[in-house]
């Protein structure tokens, strides 16, 4: 019998491994590539529908303004007056559809050390503390109102 092209057999077994390999991957590449796939460029045209159907869970600044508006006009003198109230509270859209005080998060450690912890590539004006320092206590709102930061309860 004949080699094929004179060929040693480990060239061979690694040709051969080599055209497996690349069979394996286009065959997969085929099956698993939604039909969607390059519609609009490098993006699956499906993508945008799935997204459309999904339910918010966040309502947007407006919302909240509608009942509490009173917690708006107090947040617009102050230093919080450029953040979203979902910023600090969470998703708000079932608070929205169903205004119970259970359904929305109240402000708590986390949500002000998520900011305020000191982080070296925070910009310098941002108010940063280094909390061992600051505070040892369990609240940040024991010495601050969040929504009006400066003044102490």
């Amino acid at each position: 019998m004949r080699r094929l092209f004179n060929m040693p057999p480990q060239v061979l077994r690694i040709f051969l491994l080599a055209v497996g390999i690349v069979s394996i991957y286009s065959i997969a590449r085929y099956i698993l590539t939604p039909s969607s796939f390059r519609e609009y460029g490098w993006y699956r045209g499906a993508a945008l529908t799935e997204l459309q159907q999904r339910d918010p869970v966040f309502a947007g600044r407006k919302a909240c303004e509608e009942c509490h508006s009173d917690e708006e006009l107090k947040l617009a003198k102050h230093e919080h007056k450029t953040l979203s109230c979902e910023g600090c509270h969470g998703p708000g859209q079932a608070h929205v559809n169903d205004p119970k005080k259970e359904n929305i998060e109240k402000s708590s450690f986390a949500a002000c050390v998520r900011c305020h912890e000191a982080n070296p590539s925070r910009p310098k004006w941002h108010k940063q503390i280094v909390i061992k320092e600051h505070y040892t206590g369990s609240k940040c709102t024991e010495c601050h109102v969040p929504h009006s930061p400066t003044e102490v309860p």
